[in-house]
């Protein structure tokens, strides 16, 4: 009776590919979605979608990863935990208007200053993440030094 109520082997890895699949297609969705709108965050949704992607489908993941307009923050971050300087400013500034609202909003003064706090330590977290290193071709590195 036991053996009856367990799903089968078999079954559990398309299952839970495909839940994957949906979790990184929907990300990717809201991804795009936030390089329309300034209040949603594009990069943190890209970096759901590439993780929820590698577990459900590689192929995808690659093609975020190969994106002329995703892949480059998304690399930056899985090789070097790095932050690209102009995302860092928009995050900041964006920061910084979350702060005002919640500042001019939220009436509870202890849940007002907790919130503010949190966010900025969110940005000074932001702010100290490296900067990513400019990419080196095989070309510069293997031609000769002219004189």
């Amino acid at each position: 009776m036991l053996q009856q109520l367990q799903p089968k082997r078999h079954m559990l890895h398309p299952m839970r590919n495909t839940l994957y699949l949906v979790l990184a297609g929907v990300s990717f969705g809201l991804g795009v979605i936030g390089v329309f709108l300034p209040l949603m965050p594009t990069t943190c949704f890209m970096l759901l979608a590439v993780w929820a992607a590698s577990k459900g489908s590689p192929r995808f993941a690659g093609w975020i990863r190969c994106h002329p307009r995703f892949g480059p923050p998304i690399v930056a971050w899985e090789r070097e935990r790095a932050i690209p300087r102009h995302a860092k400013g928009i995050a900041v500034t964006m920061l910084v208007v979350s702060m005002l609202l919640v500042a001019f909003t939220v009436s509870v003064w202890a849940l007002k200053m907790t919130l503010i706090a949190a966010l900025g330590l969110f940005g000074i977290w932001i702010v100290t993440r490296p900067e990513p290193r400019p990419a080196v071709s095989l070309v510069t590195l293997t031609r000769p030094r002219q004189r």
